[in-house]
């Protein structure tokens, strides 16, 4: 696979998952996170590790997440053959409060040749009221 073709594969997988995660469902996520997953949260204190951390987590979340509009700006992806790295700015509206984040994900190619998350890494840049 091309590294454009990687990076264009991705960055759909990205969508597709974030548009389902900002209507309160987060299987798309699940289904593209590896069994050997790590998260850093900027609401937790300390990283997860684990598919199963993770689908508690976000278990808790399911049908609670209501993002109103969103933006993914800069995709980027650095990309080798089996490993690749995808970094984007995200601008999330919720009501009248619009958050700007940072998102960092490593994804694998596993030997069912999907890719799959391996870590992943938000944080918040700012919180504004419109």
């Amino acid at each position: 696979m091309k590294k454009e073709d990687i990076a264009n594969h991705l960055i759909a997988l990205e969508t597709a998952a974030l548009e389902a995660w900002n209507n309160g469902n987060p299987d798309k996520f699940l289904n593209i996170y590896a069994q050997d997953f790590t998260y850093f949260d900027p609401l937790t204190e300390k990283r997860m590790d684990g598919f199963d951390w993770i689908k508690d987590f976000y278990e808790g979340a399911r049908g609670k997440v209501k993002v109103d509009k969103y933006e993914m700006i800069n995709p980027a992806v650095q990309a080798t053959e089996n490993m690749a790295v995808l970094t984007y700015n995200l601008i999330s509206q919720v009501g009248d409060t619009i958050y700007r984040w940072n998102c960092t994900e490593v994804y694998r190619l596993e030997e069912d040749n999907q890719w799959k998350i391996v870590h992943n890494h938000w944080s918040i840049t700012e919180s504004l009221k419109k």
